[in-house]
């Protein structure tokens, strides 16, 4: 091995010792419980105001609330996936199942096996299941391999992209429950019983306290924003930056910090992007709390410069129109395709 390699390879510890010399793995149990009670809190608030409205068109207002806090009882699960909460297996998959199947009907095992795999990868087109062609296409290369929904929709998938996100908290239901017939799926039963009993509790509340007009459009609302606010969070973090395909795999450092993209903004951002704004160093380290991603970010940000790694930070906005151009880009063929066959 020469000496680059050995140089390139040793990058990651350097930067490692740096962030664990300044005491950013440490847990933060008082600050997740104060985060859970919060939630927690607001979740039994927003059922009792729910029950104490009774059959209002007030309640509209209620389900966007809800899809807010359902929004950020999944950050919550997210941070218990990555063992940011406690270290030990049982009582993380515990809480997890709890806040995921039974809270908001998301499968846990299912998505932390999705995530892991996307974590490895980040944005490798035949390994990062976030960027397998499905609706939409990522590339150029997906576009022109696609077929049928999505040779449609792939063409102004830029468009089309915020409001297929209100689709997603559907799909994220709808997803979990396929994931049942996999053997892949640990505690198959524990998931079924617990997304089986937040399904049948959801709509039994809706239907006997609404009359069903008001119940559909609860649900509709309710899941509609939940989808648009989750897509919201995780679209800016690695849509539109460097793609991976083949044997492309850049040393660890270097595979995480050029698919990434950080998102600027105060503590308001931090808590509505549940610390995914420091998507860099959420994936260079994923076991760190999320709150010490904003003091870990000027070490990463200051350790990139030193090294020449190209460090990304936008705005919010600003990171919409990266993901949404490159959308409308990787969709050119298809649109190509279609004025050649109109001559």
């Amino acid at each position: 091995m020469d000496n680059a390699t050995t140089a390139r390879g040793s990058d990651y510890s350097r930067l490692a010792r740096r962030i664990s010399e300044a005491g950013l793995f440490r847990r933060r149990p008082l600050y997740y419980l104060l985060r859970f009670g919060l939630v927690g809190a607001a979740y039994a608030g927003g059922l009792a105001l729910f029950l104490t409205l009774g059959d209002s068109w007030w309640q509209v207002l209620v389900a966007a609330g809800f899809a807010v806090l359902f929004g950020q009882v999944a950050l919550l699960a997210h941070d218990l996936a990555h063992r940011q909460v406690v270290r030990t297996r049982r009582p993380t998959e515990i809480a997890g199942l709890v806040t995921g199947n039974l809270a908001i009907g998301l499968s846990y095992g299912w998505w932390m096996d999705k995530h892991t795999r996307h974590h490895a990868n980040p944005n490798h087109e035949e390994l990062d299941p976030d960027v397998a062609p499905d609706i939409l296409v990522w590339s150029g290369k997906q576009a022109r391999e696609s077929a049928g929904l999505a040779r449609f929709v792939g063409r102004w998938q830029a468009y089309l992209f915020f409001p297929l996100l209100a689709l997603e908290g559907l799909n994220l239901h709808v997803s979990g429950f396929r994931a049942l017939a996999s053997p892949r799926l640990r505690r198959r039963g524990a998931e079924a019983v617990l997304l089986v009993t937040h399904v049948l509790a959801y709509l039994a509340v809706l239907f006997l306290v609404l009359s069903p007009g008001k119940a559909l459009v609860f649900l509709a609302v309710h899941q509609g924003l939940w989808g648009l606010y989750l897509g919201s969070i995780f679209a800016p973090n690695h849509k539109g930056m460097v793609m991976l395909r083949g044997d492309e795999r850049p040393d660890f450092l270097r595979r995480q910090v050029l698919t990434s993209r950080n998102v600027r903004g105060g503590r308001f951002t931090d808590v509505a992007l549940g610390g995914l704004n420091y998507q860099i160093e959420h994936h260079l380290f994923p076991s760190m709390p999320s709150p010490h991603l904003r003091r870990a970010q000027p070490i990463v940000r200051d350790y990139c410069a030193e090294i020449g790694v190209p460090y990304h930070e936008t705005g919010l906005l600003a990171s919409y129109g990266e993901a949404l151009r490159h959308l409308h880009s990787a969709g050119a063929p298809l649109r190509q395709d279609r004025k050649t066959a109109t001559r």
